[in-house]
């Protein structure tokens, strides 16, 4: 079953590559055909075999030799990575694909506001209706409790905690990342908001700090936020409870 669920999010997250190169392009997600973004000659299927193309082909083009980005691959194995993490801990249920198909939204928003710093409104709205019918489901179809006020006081309380982040640090917040932090919020509830949010600056504090030492980034440039939010929101998502556990005992001490 392992190897299904692999298999399937490598699939997956090859569709999320177009999804990745397309949306901040405003084209369309099915026409045309995938094409090298360097010749336009159409794909054939054994161009499209996640991972095995990208090694097969030494990362280049089969029909102009152009350099294909190293993302491809990344991005399939990330995905399929994080759906048998899911899977793992969640079982073949509800929750499993639930937290899959997020997973697939958060990946493509990451890599989207790495290259451009922006987070599609559209991409927010998925993620928030689609978690509005997942507790919908939750709680009237399988009958398990579910508080809505606690969703809810956390999508305000996030989204007004960014705002005025953003306010103070003159900008150094985006919109995108208040609406972000909103959203998974209302999935999460307010202890996991809490959480998601210390370990998303902690984070991204570390990350800044490795990109500006290792020159990759300058002082000046710009580090999209949104992909450490989405980091935290992960490993707080499936490993919350332990965590937020952890400090109260290491509190108590």
């Amino acid at each position: 079953m392992y190897i299904l669920i692999f298999i399937l999010g490598i699939i997956i997250g090859s569709f999320l590559n177009v999804c990745i190169y397309r949306i901040p392009r405003e084209e369309s997600l099915a026409y045309p055909s995938s094409h090298c973004t360097y010749c336009s000659h159409p794909l054939k299927w054994h161009d499209l075999v996640p991972i095995f193309s990208f090694l097969s082909l030494r990362g280049r083009c089969r029909y102009c030799g152009g350099i294909i980005s190293p993302q491809y691959p990344i991005v399939e194995l990330l995905n399929g990575i994080i759906y048998l993490l899911a899977f793992y801990h969640f079982g073949l249920s509800i929750d499993f694909v639930f937290y899959s198909f997020l997973v697939s939204i958060l990946i493509v928003i990451s890599f989207i506001d790495y290259y451009h710093q922006i987070i599609p409104d559209g991409l927010i709205l998925i993620i928030l209706s689609s978690s509005i019918i997942y507790k919908a489901l939750i709680y009237f179809v399988y009958k398990m409790p579910l508080s809505f006020s606690d969703s809810i006081s956390s999508f305000i309380g996030a989204g007004i905690l960014f705002i005025i982040i953003a306010l103070v640090s003159n900008g150094g917040m985006g919109g995108g990342d208040i609406k972000l932090i909103a959203v998974l919020g209302f999935i999460l509830g307010l202890k996991k908001t809490i959480l998601n949010t210390l370990l998303s600056f902690l984070i991204g504090a570390v990350i800044s700090v490795f990109l500006l030492l290792s020159g990759k980034k300058g002082r000046k440039d710009a580090i999209p936020f949104g992909p450490f939010i989405n980091i935290s929101f992960l490993i707080s998502a499936f490993w919350g409870d332990r965590i937020i556990l952890w400090y109260i005992k290491l509190m108590m001490l």
